[in-house]
């Protein structure tokens, strides 16, 4: 049996971390300039309540998936919300409970956190993806737009 750990992203993981998220991105059909890769891995490991925070997932001490999240404030709530951004695990670990691994880690800092409500986004094509979201989460009604 694999052992898996999830965990903070550390300064030594940035190659891992960018092989993963390049992988999400890819998903999503879309791309970042270097600039983005760079701020973003620095945000993920700052201090300001601003920042995401970011997961690691480990399967027998090899990065294969990531979570991405955000506390902020919400005018419906006193308590802030957690927004988890980007979650993906590599082709190779699906399958195996690692994405639910990250969303229930999430989760954890949420409740840490004093911050119970957790929300995200996926487009409508990720069949996958939301077969697992339907059964660790609820789908709401609303519709995004942008401008």
């Amino acid at each position: 049996m694999a052992e898996i750990i999830i965990r903070p992203l550390e300064r030594g993981d940035e190659a891992e971390w960018r092989r993963l998220w390049t992988g999400y991105l890819d998903y999503y059909e879309t791309t970042v300039p270097e600039a983005v890769y760079a701020s973003t891995f620095s945000r993920l490991l700052g201090k300001d309540p601003q920042d995401f925070d970011g997961l690691l997932a480990l399967v027998d001490g090899k990065p294969m998936g990531l979570v991405h999240y955000l506390f902020h404030r919400h005018c419906w709530k006193i308590e802030n919300v957690c927004y988890l951004q980007d979650l993906y695990v590599d082709p190779q670990a699906r399958g195996t409970g690692l994405g639910r691994r990250l969303i229930e880690a999430v989760y954890v800092a949420a409740d840490a956190n004093g911050t119970p409500a957790v929300y995200w986004l996926t487009q409508d094509f990720n069949a996958t993806g939301r077969r697992l979201y339907d059964r660790i989460g609820k789908l709401t009604p609303f519709i995004r737009y942008n401008r």
